[in-house]
């Protein structure tokens, strides 16, 4: 307040109110946020210039594959690794399978028959030119089983292995294996059983394709000759199909070589010795036949008197004779035999009813 003392005039004089500031806010500026163009999920390495977990983290732009990267490289080198070691070792073994098994083409013994033919007798050593198609195809049989086996043994272990390099937990799966292992051991006992018996008969070749055999309950000729069943057809016709579990006895007639037997009945009165001479005579003419020559081993062998009874006498004759060809060259030497001494005047047997009758 103001006093105007030198005018004489006592006044107040109100102050003028200064203006009051006005403040005025500055525009706002529109801003744009920018999302980075990494993904959400980029995992730490892929900030590593040169590291596998970034270059694929680059191409892939998949978190989960980039930190796995190192991971799955390792593991596939390792899988990679099994693979070639599982081929390599059944190439192996398959060649030295195929060692054992050859040679038999070339009229060798395989070696893994060596032992079977160091113990085989004199005279099945001296046929043994004769037998090289059997050999071949026994070794042929013997060699694929072998195969088989280790095939299925070497990838079983290595796809448990494959497995194991994933994280696969194989204590429940082999103990499974266990379990199913044992169940089925129980309940298939006889599979089991005929699975061994084919494996020994085919390793001891106690018979093949082809062969006449006497099983016990069937005889008949060999047509298959399989792990668990051997498959005879009889000489009506009828197929047999034996389990090799149930075979406890095996009679080959078609095994290195067999013998023709032919019994030849004459009367009491019939000189023996001359009656003899007249069939060996007969039977070495008739093994020299076309047909007959090439299923003969040996010349015919006049055995002498087999038995003496009411009717008359009985004389053997036998002639050795290549595997399975005993019947055909005994039907041969049989007649022509009978024939020669119907030629020579021996007196026939008295017929049975007949020595009855005279009584």
């Amino acid at each position: 307040m103001l006093t105007a003392a030198g005018w004489g005039v006592s006044a107040q004089v109100p102050l003028p109110t200064p203006p009051t500031p006005t403040t005025t806010a500055p525009p706002v500026a529109e801003t744009t946020t920018v999302l980075p163009s990494v993904p959400i999920d980029t995992p730490a390495c892929a900030t590593d210039a040169g590291s596998l977990c970034a270059r694929v983290f680059q191409v892939t732009h998949a978190g989960w594959l980039s930190r796995s990267a190192d991971s799955i490289t390792q593991h596939a080198i390792t899988v990679a690794i099994i693979v070639v070691v599982a081929l390599v070792l059944r190439f192996a073994v398959h060649r030295g399978i195929k060692r054992l098994t050859s040679g038999a083409n070339a009229g060798r013994v395989p070696k893994i028959l060596r032992p079977l033919r160091d113990r085989a007798a004199a005279s099945l050593r001296e046929a043994a030119p004769q037998i090289v198609e059997r050999r071949s195809q026994r070794a042929a049989t013997i060699g694929s089983v072998l195969r088989s086996f280790t095939t299925l043994l070497i990838y079983g272990v290595a796809f448990v292995l494959v497995l194991g390099e994933f994280g696969v937990n194989l204590a429940p799966i082999i103990a499974s294996a266990g379990i199913v292992g044992v169940a089925i051991g129980f309940g298939a006992q006889n599979l089991v059983r005929d699975f061994l018996s084919g494996i020994f008969m085919m390793l001891e070749d106690q018979y093949g394709v082809g062969d006449v055999v006497d099983l016990g309950e069937a005889s008949g000729t060999v047509e298959a000759v399989g792990l668990r069943v051997t498959t005879l057809r009889d000489i009506a016709g009828t197929v047999w199909y034996v389990r090799n579990g149930e075979v406890l006895r095996v009679g080959n007639s078609s095994q290195g070589y067999s013998v023709a037997v032919i019994d030849i009945p004459v009367g009491h009165s019939a000189d023996v010795d001359e009656t003899s001479e007249v069939a060996r005579t007969a039977a070495a003419e008739e093994c020299t036949e076309p047909g007959i020559a090439a299923k003969v081993l040996a010349p015919p062998d006049v055995l002498g008197v087999q038995s003496v009874t009411a009717e008359g006498i009985l004389l053997r004759l036998t002639v050795r004779t290549r595997p399975g060809e005993q019947w055909a060259v005994q039907r041969a030497v049989a007649g022509a035999v009978k024939s020669a001494l119907d030629e020579a005047g021996v007196p026939a047997p008295i017929p049975f009813g007949a020595v009855g009758g005279g009584r």
